[in-house]
């Protein structure tokens, strides 16, 4: 069996945010981060949060995808 491929509405429900398109519109348009801010050190992720977005980029996991999609929103200009 297939696993579904993840995508930024999983990894919003991953992270215990909402994950309605309003809510994640909301979001990107309330965050951003500066070029040189890497993304698991944004100060509006708890710890958790932060962790597991670092770990994840860190292993090449699963999430990884994703996690850069999620990283390329939040450093747009």
């Amino acid at each position: 069996m297939e696993l579904p491929n993840k995508d930024l509405v999983m990894l919003f429900e991953q992270l215990g945010l909402d994950s309605d398109q309003a809510s994640m519109d909301a979001f990107f348009a309330s965050h951003s981060l500066a070029q040189d801010t890497k993304l698991s050190e944004a100060s509006f992720w708890s710890p958790s949060q932060a962790a597991f977005l670092r770990d994840e980029i860190r292993e090449d996991a699963e999430w990884a995808p994703v996690v850069d999609e999620l990283n390329a929103r939040l450093h747009e200009e």
